[in-house]
């Protein structure tokens, strides 16, 4: 008995026309998304260049083959390295992710939508490098631009499909939308996009297992380096006339709704404009797993209390952590953390520290701070619930809270209770979270260079006009170590 399959080719799948469609035609007139881009600019830069004072990161950087420079190539904030677009996209996208501290957007699926940064300003300063010599070079409003559709894309699909239920890794986001935007910035045809874009449906994707117990690990640092370095190349060969696959993601039996997604179809809420780019949410005090920003904000407003008690945490007997559900599936922890990656991803560590300590810095995650004992004393004290409404909360549109509460009881019978709904880095928190987000960045711009050279960065990057005039190669080599 045989199944007849049709080999007529089909249209293709109207998921990659309308992502092709958006980033090559889409004009974006908001003022709030332009203006939280380059918010976002700034701060996503600072976390690549507080990443190079890691070993860890800084060893996984610069060219494949040691020594090698690509003359007119693009450039690596914070190093000297100058290198083919691919490979510096993945340099970017490495450093940028290595701590845990660039933005964040929270749906059905999680994600960092600036991670997409990596493909763009590699692509961007690139291109501004070759056009300099012919004529007007790309200005840094085309990256600002490329920013928030990247974000765009990446955020209206996380908001409805869930690719951590089925095993897959949220940078199959970052490798779909890089590729969609670096396309546009590359000067694609409509064609040549939906071609790039179905070879990044139809490339393999990561499993989330580098994110969990047993196996939490360094990948999870490098996978959205990788994944929008993967875009530039798919871009590229899309350029050079490689075909693509219609139907990549609706063929049965091979495509990668039958394979990969369990049947289902994606599910949307929203059309694509700029929404995510002007609610994103931004890590500002903490480099923490982001469904615990608010835990950590609750337990450093504790450790206020506690000392003002004259209490430490050694006097703790138990804590009980009211949180959401998404939460208890990704960061809820007990037994042992294996390496920094472990750490950082486990709520009752980055809630013990702060109450230990009075701080959480990326150093806290290392073995230095981690060997303490009175750590792990205190995590076995702890006991997470969900509370049904703080899960409600975060899945309304209208809300989009992050919210966790923490009750701490101690020997001698004294509770102390504390709730937070919204992080600092919130949109309902943006007017008391910009400034702090710009001291953020003037101190990982204090990690790498001089006096002269941090004002002549903060001068352009805080100057909205020229910022978004400026060549994109110009503002680059501002970050090129004197």
């Amino acid at each position: 008995m045989s199944s007849f399959v049709s080999n007529e080719r089909p249209a293709p799948d109207r998921v990659l026309t309308d992502i092709a469609d958006y980033a090559l035609q889409y004009e974006i007139i908001s003022d709030l998304a332009y203006s939280t881009a380059r918010a976002c600019l700034i701060d996503t830069l600072g976390c690549g260049l507080e990443a190079l004072e890691y070993p860890a990161c800084t060893r996984l950087l610069g060219p494949i083959v040691p020594g090698t420079t690509v003359p007119q190539g693009a450039r690596v904030p914070g190093t000297h390295y100058e290198l083919d677009p691919v490979q510096a996209a993945f340099n970017i996208g490495a450093m940028i992710r290595w701590l845990d501290f660039n933005d964040t957007w929270l749906a059905a699926e999680w994600g960092h939508p600036s991670d997409n940064l990596g493909g763009i300003l590699a692509t961007a300063d690139w291109l501004s490098r070759a056009a300099a010599q012919m004529g007007p070079p790309l200005p840094m409003r085309r990256v600002l631009e490329a920013m928030i559709k990247a974000h765009e894309i990446q955020g209206c699909i996380a908001l409805e499909n869930s690719f951590n239920k089925v095993g897959l890794d949220h940078v199959v986001l970052v490798k779909v939308a890089s590729t969609a935007v670096v396309c546009a910035l590359l000067g694609m045809s409509r064609e040549q996009t939906v071609n790039a874009l179905s070879l990044a449906w139809v490339d393999g994707q990561s499993l989330r297992t580098y994110r969990h117990a047993p196996n939490t690990g360094s990948r999870k640092s490098w996978a959205a380096g990788d994944a929008t370095s993967r875009a530039v190349r798919l871009a590229l060969m899309a350029r050079a006339g490689e075909m693509g696959y219609p139907s990549a993601l609706t063929a049965k039996t091979w495509g990668f709704y039958d394979v990969s997604f369990r049947g289902q179809e994606f599910k949307f809420q929203r059309p694509y404009g700029s929404y995510v780019m002007e609610n994103v949410l931004f890590k500002i005090s903490y480099p923490a797993e982001f469904h615990a920003q608010t835990a950590v904000e609750a337990a450093m407003t504790l450790r206020g209390r506690m000392a003002a008690m004259g209490t430490s945490a050694e006097a703790i007997r138990h804590i009980t952590l009211h949180t959401h559900e998404a939460c208890l599936r990704i960061i809820d922890k007990k037994g042992p953390l294996a390496n920094p990656a472990d750490r950082d991803h486990c709520v009752q560590y980055m809630v013990a520290i702060p109450l230990i300590f009075g701080r959480l810095t990326a150093a806290d995650y290392e073995d230095a701070v981690a060997t303490d004992p009175c750590i792990d004393a205190l995590r076995t004290k702890m006991e997470c619930i969900e509370n049904p409404a703080f899960s409600a909360d975060y899945h309304d549109p209208d809300k989009r809270s992050i919210a966790n509460a923490i009750r701490v009881e101690f020997e001698d019978d004294t509770v102390l209770e504390e709730t937070v709904e919204y992080p600092i880095g919130h949109r309902r928190r943006r007017a008391e979270g910009l400034p702090l987000l710009v001291e953020k960045f003037k101190t990982n711009l204090r990690r790498r260079f001089s006096p002269a050279q941090q004002k002549r960065i903060l001068d352009v990057s805080l100057d909205p006009e020229r910022l978004d005039t400026m060549p994109v190669h110009a503002y680059v080599d501002l970050y090129i170590p004197d």
